[in-house]
């Protein structure tokens, strides 16, 4: 599991780093100004659709069902069943498509309704949509034919479409003086992505033997099966998503650069969550799905152990770095050109209240298919509504006194909500139970990561004093010997401690 897991997080690090010189040059040139936060939204807008309709709903439903069928009728059963989902899918978006860009003035008036205060900003950000929101129709199809290879362990084609987008991107940049603004040339780039990475899928999936066609959809009983599968799935998407559209509703009527602000801190906090939890939660999900359809019950909660406690090894650096040294990171990164001292502080103040939830988050991609892999799209999304509601109460309470950076708060205390729950339902029905190996590797880890935020703490004031030691990027020798100081005493004791767990079990 773990070298499937290396392969497809190598790849999406690979995609992070691309997307890392992206960002750094979008905050040079856009900032976080009004076309920045007209970018953002437009760029949001379809990405938040397809969280809710093709990445976590789709392969929810989807990749379990596959698998399934592949295991049990064979190879031909499974391609049939995955044309006729591809039909169907793309019937659907072809409609959402078509509303979109015909309503796409209301559509930013109802996800930003701040903006409707000027018609400037709601006309560029509505035409922005226009020519991003195509998009989601492309990758929804990139997400179907990831999932067949990812069923038949081709992890590698689907890992690596991701970089295609960064690197569209990083060229709309560069060519950004042949269009009206950088907004409309990065639009433009990321509607370029969507075909490059269909194109890149489709030709991996022709290198493995595999193929798929479009015909006139047929509501099968196994294709009902993955309806009635994918609607709570949606739901469950859609209440993550409905949180984040809550922060973008919200950030809308805080000052000019707050919706910035929390896309930046973002990218940053997003880099463990998509090496590491996602990676693991792509390749846990077939794997269990292929365990419980053998009924080996016992296998899946090993797997489901193993897995936990290596992402969380491979995260908690991370969150202690960005809990104790937020602004030192975000101005190494971002901190130049059009980003500013005051962008700094605002998106270093959402990387800390982001970071709080990030553990719960990453184990969320590990718990959720455990669910999932038993066909149980219902249960995660009982858990995700109080999670939600939660989350939602406190993104009104903190907006007033902490502005953005209590919508992003509120974020991590509903990843809690939902984590606490789904482990304890899981726990309920046999799905889980913590092992002696696991349980000595959550006690090394607490220590290791109480050494990591106390070694940050040591060496904030000595890491100001070498700030400006490299000219071209003067925030970036403090974040380094900041990082450094923080991983080794993370590795000091965790290394060690999972070596002793691995040991004491064998």
């Amino acid at each position: 599991m773990w070298r499937k897991a290396a392969s497809v997080g190598g790849l999406t690090l690979v995609s992070r780093l691309f997307g890392f010189v992206r960002d750094v040059m979008m905050a040079a040139v856009l900032g976080a100004g009004p076309l920045a936060d007209a970018f953002m939204i437009a760029f949001r807008l379809p990405n938040h659709f397809r969280a809710i309709f093709a990445e976590g709903a789709f392969n929810a439903a989807f990749v379990p069902r596959y698998t399934r069928a592949l295991t049990q009728d064979g190879e031909g059963a499974a391609r049939a069943f995955a044309e006729d989902v591809l039909s169907i899918t793309v019937v659907v978006h072809l409609g959402l498509l078509a509303l979109a860009i015909a309503f796409a003035p209301q559509v930013v008036s109802a996800l930003a309704p701040g903006f409707t205060a000027d018609p400037g900003q709601l006309a560029l950000t509505a035409g922005l949509t226009q020519i991003t929101f195509p998009y989601l129709l492309l990758i929804s199809a990139v997400t179907l034919i990831a999932g067949v290879l990812n069923a038949h362990d081709r992890f590698a084609v689907a890992a690596a479409a991701p970089i295609l987008l960064n690197l569209c991107m990083i060229a709309a940049l560069i060519a950004s003086g042949l269009f009206p603004t950088v907004a409309h040339a990065l639009a433009v780039g990321v509607l370029v992505s969507g075909v490059a990475q269909l194109a890149l899928v489709v030709a991996g999936m022709g290198r493995t033997g595999l193929s798929l066609r479009l015909r006139l959809p047929r509501f099968t009983a196994n294709v009902r099966n993955f309806l009635k599968g994918f609607g709570p799935a949606v739901l469950g998407s859609a209440g993550v998503q409905l949180a984040m559209f809550a922060d973008t509703i919200l950030a809308s009527f805080l000052p000019t650069g707050s919706v910035s602000y929390l896309y930046y801190a973002d990218r940053l906090y997003q880099l463990p969550l998509a090496v590491v939890g996602i990676a693991v939660g792509t390749v846990l999900l077939p794997e269990l799905a292929r365990r419980l359809a053998r009924q080996d019950l016992a296998g899946a909660r090993d797997r489901l152990n193993r897995a936990l406690e290596g992402a969380w090894l491979m995260t908690l650096p991370f969150v202690a770095l960005f809990v104790v040294a937020a602004e030192p990171v975000v101005a190494a990164l971002f901190g130049r050109g059009a980003f500013d001292a005051k962008a700094v502080a605002g998106a270093a103040g959402a990387l800390e209240a982001y970071a709080i939830g990030l553990p719960a988050i990453v184990a969320l991609r590990c718990v959720t298919p455990a669910f999932h892999a038993s066909g149980d799209t219902a249960t995660p999304v009982k858990a995700l509504a109080v999670a939600t509601i939660a989350n939602l109460v406190l993104k009104f309470a903190l907006i007033g006194p902490y502005a953005h950076a209590g919508l992003a708060f509120a974020t991590s205390v509903g990843a809690w909500v939902n984590l606490i729950l789904l482990v304890i339902l899981l726990r309920g029905r046999g799905g889980f139970a913590a092992d002696s190996r696991f349980t000595l590797n959550v006690v090394a880890l607490t220590l290791a990561t109480a050494a990591a935020i106390a070694a940050a703490f040591a060496v904030l004031t000595p890491a100001d004093a070498v700030k400006g030691l490299i000219p071209a990027f003067p925030d970036l020798a403090p974040a380094t010997l900041i990082g450094v100081a923080v991983f080794a005493a993370f590795g000091a004791i965790a290394v060690p401690g999972f070596l002793l767990a691995r040991r004491r079990r064998a």
